[in-house]
């Protein structure tokens, strides 16, 4: 018996092109995509950052004893003002949340409010990092005093009346130097204040070239992620996705804005916490 050709696709494949079956639009799927190889970039610095770290753990910077500086506060506040950066960073995400379920509710008045609030939460954190920048550059009063060999010594400060005392010098692993020694070190060691990607009164230079780009690499995405927040922002106002009838262009830039915040989380655990 001869068998009738047919062109019914077989019932037991599972998607035969066409409509996806988890219902996900190209636009999602390519913003997956670009997250996951995004992912691939900051996860391969923070393992740099991780391996040098522990290459030169002896003579390695502590972040908390760095970034003790916050607006205003005379005194040392470890980590206080990076504390206050991540928070305004997730607050930020929060508000992309709601704006992503206003447009869900197709409330446009509503995604309006709350993506402005979140351009501002993201106009503040690099405004935060801006200065947090400067201060790291600046440096400290008391600079530090760079060795031939590279090994910085600085300046120990006195307990009572925190003044700089030059009498005796802080070395990396917590040992001091003081009296003779201390006054040779002075006499044949390039004073310093700050950090560039040369030279760092802190430490090791690695650890403000790690700072700069990782940080900077992760401003960058957030100064982007502002500059598309600003264009949807225009687009709401002007009633674009009223006319769609949808507002996914809303989702798929809180996509990308979850992904910096997710990133700084890890940045702000491995670079100033570990």
């Amino acid at each position: 018996m001869a068998v009738e050709a047919t062109t019914e696709k077989p019932k037991n494949k599972a998607w035969g092109g066409g409509v996806s079956p988890y219902n996900v639009s190209w636009g999602k799927m390519y913003m997956w995509f670009f997250l996951v190889s995004d992912a691939f970039t900051f996860s391969s610095l923070i393992i740099a950052y991780g391996v040098m770290r522990h290459r030169f753990a002896d003579i390695w910077p502590l972040a908390n004893d760095v970034f003790t500086h916050f607006p205003f506060i005379e005194g040392h506040i470890p980590l206080a003002y990076v504390g206050l950066m991540t928070f305004i960073l997730i607050m930020s995400s929060v508000t992309m949340v709601l704006a992503v379920d206003a447009g869900h509710k197709r409330n446009n008045k509503a995604v309006a409010n709350w993506m402005l609030l979140t351009i501002i939460g993201g106009f503040m954190f690099l405004g935060s990092q801006a200065w947090e920048w400067y201060h790291f550059i600046h440096g400290t009063e008391q600079g530090a005093y760079i060795m031939n060999d590279g090994t910085v010594a600085r300046p120990s400060i006195n307990a009572t009346t925190h003044e700089i005392d030059l009498n005796t010098l802080l070395l990396p692993g917590g040992k001091t130097v003081s009296g003779a020694e201390a006054a040779e070190i002075i006499a044949t060691s390039e004073h310093f204040h700050g950090a560039n990607m040369v030279k760092n009164e802190y430490g090791h230079p690695l650890f403000g070239d790690f700072f700069f780009f990782i940080t900077g690499f992760h401003g960058f995405h957030v100064f982007s992620g502002v500059m598309i927040n600003i264009i949807i922002f225009i687009n709401v106002l002007n009633g674009v996705y009223i006319k769609r009838g949808h507002y996914e262009q809303v989702e798929k830039t809180g996509l990308y804005w979850h992904f910096v915040d997710l990133v700084w989380v890890f940045v702000f655990t491995f670079f100033y916490l570990v």
